[in-house]
């Protein structure tokens, strides 16, 4: 069977407008829609023609094209899979008249539907910052957190103690009301509850009605052993209180760990660096370096020792392994790395002067070697430039 002209469908003319022709569609929606027309096979061919029609003539692109070839002009583009013309959803999305109308007209009538009875509290995010030792070792702490709890005057209910809420008498307690207009209804928020279903005659004096009340909530929490930057612990049912005895949200903790004087971390590894007098990067020898109690390397103390090596330069690295942090919920332990910083001497008295310069006077190439390795690499290039110069 040939398809028939879609302005026919819709009843309008070629030149019809974009309002013009969203009120045929309606009208013809309504007319066709198979929950009006029990019984009739032939009621939902008609209602997808007419969406058809309607997602063709809506589009301009596509109304040119048709208005020029016909169907042909279509060339294989889908005109039935949505109302277009910004409604969106497709036919077989609507289960009766009213679901059209509420999708055509939006919520011109008040609110989105609220469900009217026991909802859960809202989740609550609270950020803490705790030291790196407290990451290393774990801890107990006690944090406050401001959030909602159910008013304990009126257990919740919003209504002064001795009274209750009252079902509300204009929607019946289903905090939706119906707005009839000849053979269609539309459902809208009932206003006098403002969907709740119930009205309170007298409010709680300490939460005003609402049957919840804003407080600071002490909490013990147990950081464990191994947490890094940016972890969360989740804690069930101490989040906001839920409405109409609803059940509790939860509360995320997130946290942060502070910088520290002297670590830094990376992974499971801590990072220090340590100044170095010159006669030890000289000589050699051992010095002390922190470390973080708690860890069974330590056996309770907080210092290290480090071999420095003889001639030992900056930037020179020394692993201690398994010194470093602990892995969260694991075994695993990371290393500490200490770097070096070899420091010059300053504020010499004579006699220290007088000893460095004995010192110059005696020192030999292999006494300086990258300085004299490097000063030979300068002389190559003063040389290169100087013999390009002379030709």
């Amino acid at each position: 069977m040939s398809k028939r002209c879609y302005y026919e469908v819709l009843e309008v003319e070629r030149s019809v407008d974009d309002g013009a022709l969203k009120s045929a569609f309606r009208k013809k929606a309504m007319e066709h829609h198979p929950d009006r027309n029990q019984g009739d096979p032939h009621a939902e061919a008609r209602f997808k023609e007419v969406n058809e029609a309607y997602s063709v003539l809506s589009d301009a692109q596509k109304r040119a094209a048709y208005d020029r070839y016909g169907h042909a002009g279509m060339n294989g583009q889908s005109a039935g899979g949505g109302f277009g013309g910004g409604f969106g959803g497709s036919a077989q999305g609507f289960s009766n008249v009213e679901d059209i109308f509420s999708e055509m007209f939006g919520d011109i009538f008040g609110q989105q539907r609220r469900p009217s009875g026991p909802q859960r509290g809202a989740d609550v995010r609270f950020d803490y910052e705790i030291t790196l030792e407290q990451a290393y070792k774990g801890a107990e702490v006690e944090i406050n957190i401001p959030t909602t709890m159910t008013c304990e005057v009126c257990s919740g209910s919003g209504a002064k103690p001795g009274t209750r809420p009252q079902t509300c008498q204009t929607c019946g307690g289903a905090g939706r009301v119906r707005a009839s207009n000849g053979f269609f209804a539309v459902e809208r928020t009932c206003p006098s509850c403002n969907g709740q279903g119930q009205t309170i005659k007298d409010a709680c004096s300490a939460c005003h009605g609402h049957g919840q009340v804003r407080q600071n909530k002490t909490l013990n929490v147990h950081i464990p052993a191994g947490v890094d930057d940016g972890a969360r612990i989740l804690l069930k049912g101490e989040g906001q209180a839920g409405a109409k005895g609803g059940p509790k949200g939860d509360l995320y903790i997130f946290l942060g760990v502070a910088e520290h004087d002297i670590f830094e971390r990376d992974g499971l590894d801590l990072h220090c660096t340590i100044p170095v007098p010159m006669e030890t990067a000289v000589l050699g020898g051992v010095m002390e370096v922190p470390c973080l109690m708690g860890g069974e390397n330590c056996d309770g103390q907080c210092k290290l020792e480090v071999n420095i090596p003889e001639g030992a330069q900056t930037n020179h690295k020394v692993k201690l392994k398994g010194r470093g942090m602990p892995g969260l919920n694991s075994r695993a332990k990371g290393d500490l790395i200490v770097e070096l910083f070899v420091e010059t001497p300053k504020n010499l008295t004579v006699r220290q002067k007088e000893l460095m310069r004995e010192f110059a006077e005696i020192s030999q190439a292999q006494t300086y070697a990258q300085s004299q390795g490097f000063m030979g690499k300068a002389r190559r290039f003063w040389d290169d430039i100087t013999g390009a110069a002379a030709q």
